[in-house]
């Protein structure tokens, strides 16, 4: 065995079937699709429809409820803030909020403000403003000295509702 001998195995890679190219192939005029009828032609919406029979998917239950009103936090453990302090991503002196974690790469999404959990080893004496903090983290946090501030955070639906508004009354204000 050498270098320039070493390949695949017979079959283990399989190029993909070209269709409509000519009778010859196999696979030509049709191109597997039989004759005439609307799967046979492009874009076609049939999937999950049984003839009128009610389909699967309306026919089984559904699970669970999803609520419109949920905040989007992004979740920060405290033992992840220590790993940035002792990284030097995060500065001990200053106060720790959405944009810095978001900085260090700790908080992903979190349309509606960051929340603390308690998590892991803290040692670092940090303040905090944030959206949220689990009691666990809170405790942590002050004993080893720092601070938490929990601020207001208006919803994300809410900005976007607002903006809205105030996008028409622009409009309303530029026509009379």
């Amino acid at each position: 065995m050498k270098l320039n001998e070493i390949r695949d195995n017979d079959g283990a890679r399989k190029g993909r079937m070209r269709v409509g190219r000519g009778i010859g192939s196999g696979k030509g005029k049709t191109g597997g699709r039989g004759q005439k009828g609307q799967k046979s032609r492009e874009g076609v919406s049939i999937n999950g429809f049984e003839g009128g029979q009610m389909p699967l998917h309306m026919r089984l239950p559904k699970r669970g409820f999803n609520n419109i009103f949920a905040k989007d936090y992004a979740e920060v453990n405290l033992g992840a803030v220590q790993k940035a302090v002792d990284a030097g991503k995060l500065a001990a002196g200053t106060t720790i909020d959405h944009a810095a974690l978001k900085a260090a790469g700790l908080a992903r999404g979190g349309k509606d403000g960051v929340r603390l959990l308690g998590k892991g080893a803290f040692s670092a004496k940090l303040s905090f403003l944030v959206a949220g903090v689990s009691a666990g983290a809170r405790s942590a946090i002050e004993a080893a000295g720092g601070s938490v501030e929990v601020i207001a955070v208006t919803p994300a639906a809410e900005k976007a509702a607002a903006k809205k508004n105030s996008v028409r009354d622009a409009k309303k204000a530029a026509r009379g």
